[in-house]
């Protein structure tokens, strides 16, 4: 068993034994998304699992404390997670998740929404497109980092003025009010495209069944984290968020307990090293 945890490092195993052997306070980002509801099915039962059931189960409860123990005061968890319907009724699981996670400790700092094209009612074919997911900005203590992104176009510019304002006595109070630029910061609400030659730059992410695009998890490296943090994966899949922590600057730490989409995530990370050694002429 290994006893010590290195960055920049992919581990193939379960993500609770991975933890296991993190110091608390050692991690500035998590970015994930986990089996959530069967919603996809995945190569491998979890021990102990009904083969009854597609896909992973996964011990929820202990997986929320171990990433409180070892996120640092003012580190981010985003957790990435949908809803099964079953008999005409969602789960609700991805909020029993929300909550439990402020139980362990996390502040609830946004519940954004990740808006894709729609692939169907999932489950009910009665009810609307479905075509969003949840991401739960999770933050230990207030976010040390907050980077907001701006790339939503204002309707137009305005340089900064100055005015008065009446108060109540009657007397005009000097004001001065800020102007704003040609972009502003994004809503709540991100929006991509997916599937082939929209969520991955390369192809071998496409051997994983429930990718999310690179753009997404680029997005929220930036936004949580500075160059020279360390962001972590518990459950990696074909390894999107190592990959893109590669090319931010940002050091990376994954597990996957799947062996076949282990490997993919390998893969990705060598052709990405292979490329920037390429391109400083290494």
């Amino acid at each position: 068993m290994l006893k010590h945890i290195a960055k920049n490092t992919l581990y193939n195993e379960n993500c609770l034994e991975t933890m296991s052997r993190i110091p608390g306070d050692f991690v500035d980002l998590t970015i994930t998304s986990p089996p959530y509801d069967d919603l996809r099915s995945y190569n491998n039962f979890v021990k102990g699992m009904d083969s009854k059931h597609n896909g992973y189960s996964f011990p929820f409860e202990s997986i929320a404390k171990e990433l409180f123990r070892i996120t640092r005061e003012g580190g981010v968890v985003v957790w990435i997670v949908a809803d099964m319907t079953i008999k005409g009724s969602e789960t609700g699981n991805s909020f029993r998740q929300a909550l439990f996670f402020k139980e362990c400790g996390f502040n609830l700092f946004d519940t954004m929404i990740y808006l894709k094209p729609p692939r169907g009612a999932v489950g009910n074919n009665k009810t609307y497109w479905q075509s969003f997911e949840y991401m739960f900005v999770l933050s230990k203590g207030h976010p040390k980092t907050i980077n907001l992104l701006r790339d939503r176009k204002n309707k137009e510019s305005r340089n900064g003025d100055s005015g008065t304002k009446r108060l109540q006595n009657g007397d005009l109070l000097k004001v001065k009010r800020g102007g704003y630029g040609e972009f502003g910061r994004r809503t709540n609400v991100w929006e991509y495209n997916i599937g082939k030659g929209h969520s991955s730059s390369d192809n071998l992410a496409y051997e994983h069944p429930a990718i999310f695009p690179e753009k997404l998890a680029r997005d929220h490296i930036l936004s949580w984290s500075n160059v020279g943090d360390l962001v972590f994966d518990p459950m990696m899949g074909s390894g999107t968020v190592p990959k893109m922590c590669l090319a931010e600057d940002r050091y990376y730490l994954g597990c996957e307990i799947d062996k076949h989409y282990f490997n993919i995530a390998q893969k990705r990370i060598a052709q990405i090293l292979t490329q920037q050694d390429e391109v400083y002429g290494m």
